[in-house]
């Protein structure tokens, strides 16, 4: 498949992946969702701002690293074998690059537009300053050169994280025993709301991107359960407007 049918496939996925979360998170809302206000513009805008970033630097990096690999796949795992070992490692190398950016001072300074969100849903997916998308795709091009990963391969993670991503930050309410039974495997809005707790301990847990496995296995996994009254944002400090929040990483303290 060329690499432009692979990545509008991508886009329509997660396109049409997005407005069914979107309408069902409005139908059946965990927590009550707040009025409309300038929080879905922001979060918006932060999203166009990507889409314009990623054609021009996220995608050439990831397709630079794919045709500079140190050595050649065995043949037997092009196929299906291929694409669940490179999901995984790439799921472990963003839990990885995740814990960092929340480790690393000056990681945090990007990633914190991302948590001054006071309320989750849908669109909280998109919220990522775009130097943070840039840095990301850099940190990604590491394992996609040294583990030899085909361009598809990133691809089909990348639709599979975004979808996990819309997913785990959604208000949509699930039935608990359907919600246990997730997250058993995969990251829930459950897990994934006290992330973004405003209490810096549980800020700092719940790192997992798509399966649930890796905070327990390193033993990050938060022990809060996720309640309708929990705050979510940063301990401390209030959600800034779209133009502080692109200048924030330069001119404002984040803890």
């Amino acid at each position: 498949m060329a690499l432009e049918a692979v990545v509008l496939f991508k886009a329509w996925i997660v396109a049409g992946w997005f407005a069914a979360i979107f309408i069902a998170e409005r139908m059946a809302s965990a927590v009550p969702a707040p009025a409309f206000s300038g929080r879905l513009l922001t979060n918006g805008a932060l999203w166009l701002i990507v889409l314009l970033v990623s054609p021009l630097i996220v995608l050439p990096l990831t397709a630079f690293a794919a045709d500079h690999a140190l050595w050649t796949w065995p043949q037997f795992l092009n196929g299906p074998a291929g694409v669940v070992l490179d999901i995984l490692a790439l799921d472990l190398w963003t839990y990885c690059v995740h814990r960092a950016y929340h480790t690393v001072p000056i990681l945090w300074r990007f990633h914190a537009p991302h948590h001054f969100d006071e309320h989750l849903d849908s669109t909280s997916a998109f919220r990522f300053h775009f130097l943070e998308v840039v840095l990301s795709a850099c940190f990604r091009m590491a394992p996609i050169v040294v583990l030899a990963m085909p361009f598809a391969h990133v691809v089909v993670f990348e639709t599979l994280l975004l979808a996990a991503t819309i997913f785990h930050h959604s208000n949509l309410r699930l039935p608990p025993r359907l919600e246990r039974a997730l997250s058993a495997v995969i990251v829930t809005p459950s897990i994934h709301w006290v992330h973004h707790h405003a209490v810096w301990r549980d800020t700092n847990s719940n790192y997992s991107g798509v399966f649930s496995v890796w905070d327990r296995l390193f033993g990050t996994r938060s022990a809060t359960a996720r309640t309708p009254e929990m705050k979510i944002g940063v301990e401390g400090l209030g959600d800034r407007p779209l133009l502080r929040l692109v200048l924030s990483p330069f001119t404002e303290r984040m803890r």
